[in-house]
């Protein structure tokens, strides 16, 4: 398998043991990630303990700085400064992603009010932008609980909690949002990141998470083959197909264009991305 984007730039003295110590990086740092399948990749050579958050509350921790790194969503780095971007892994789609969606009945342009997912943030900032460059501009509202989503009219769902819904028959439409970025923009969409503190810790301890999804993304198969979540046929279509895992630049390019629209729709101040 090629190596991550940027694993050149780190190679040299002190690679080899950075790959070698992967395995104990969640002991020796703070590492927080998400509770979903999807991450399983970049989080299984991390080692224990990992803090596993929804991703707002990971952003919460990680400003708090009770976190050394953790796997945010991507408006984390561009909402707050003194953060890094490690450069080279993350959550990244090329098209539909399967499990960011919004679900509703009718169409888009007669939606008034969205529920969504408190967990996430990039995920309602990317519909927010997409419903808007469309002339939708519906409120959003909290979901409660996640029962109730097959009850609403238009809600918005992320991970787990969206495979789930996929799978229920619900009668909603779901509108993929991966595929609806792609369509708009033609670029892949970076729905999370490894984020760093900026510091004298920034550079080790990125070089070693690359060094841990790189073991883990080649571990792909196996995490197919053995995890229990829903059945094989998702998990194969899901991990590695749905669900990408590198950033080299035309990722990092969705991820200008994804600062540059959350910048134009978001009403806040956006800080330009930099990478580790």
């Amino acid at each position: 398998m090629s190596r991550l984007p940027g694993f050149v730039e780190w190679g040299g003295p002190g690679y080899g043991a950075d790959m070698r110590r992967a395995s104990g990086l969640a002991g020796r740092y703070r590492i927080g990630s998400v509770p979903y399948l999807n991450a399983l990749p970049l989080t299984r050579d991390l080692g224990h303990p990992v803090v596993l958050l929804p991703p707002a509350a990971l952003a919460v921790e990680l400003h708090a700085g009770h976190l050394d790194a953790a796997l945010v969503s991507v408006t984390e780095p561009l909402l707050h400064p003194g953060y890094r971007i490690v450069d080279g892994a993350g959550i990244v789609s090329h098209g539909p992603v399967a499990s960011v969606f919004l679900a509703h009945r009718g169409p888009l342009e007669g939606i008034q009010t969205v529920h969504v997912d408190p967990a996430t943030r990039t995920s309602i900032e990317l519909l927010r932008i997409l419903l808007a460059e469309r002339g939708c501009r519906p409120g959003f509202r909290p979901l409660d609980r996640y029962a109730d989503a097959s009850s609403l009219d238009a809600v918005l769902l992320i991970g787990n909690p969206a495979l789930e819904f996929r799978r229920s028959g619900a009668t909603h439409e779901l509108w993929d949002l991966g595929g609806a970025w792609a369509q708009f923009t033609g670029l892949p969409f970076v729905y999370a990141t490894w984020v760093v503190r900026d510091g004298p810790e920034a550079v080790p301890l990125a070089r070693s998470l690359r060094a841990a999804a790189e073991t883990g993304i080649a571990a792909i198969p196996t995490l197919v083959d053995s995890r229990p979540e829903f059945d094989r046929a998702l998990r194969e279509a899901y991990l590695g197909g749905h669900i990408r895992y590198l950033i080299g630049p035309v990722e990092k390019s969705g991820v200008l264009r994804f600062a540059e629209l959350l910048a134009k729709h978001g009403g806040q101040r956006v800080f330009p991305p930099h990478f580790v």
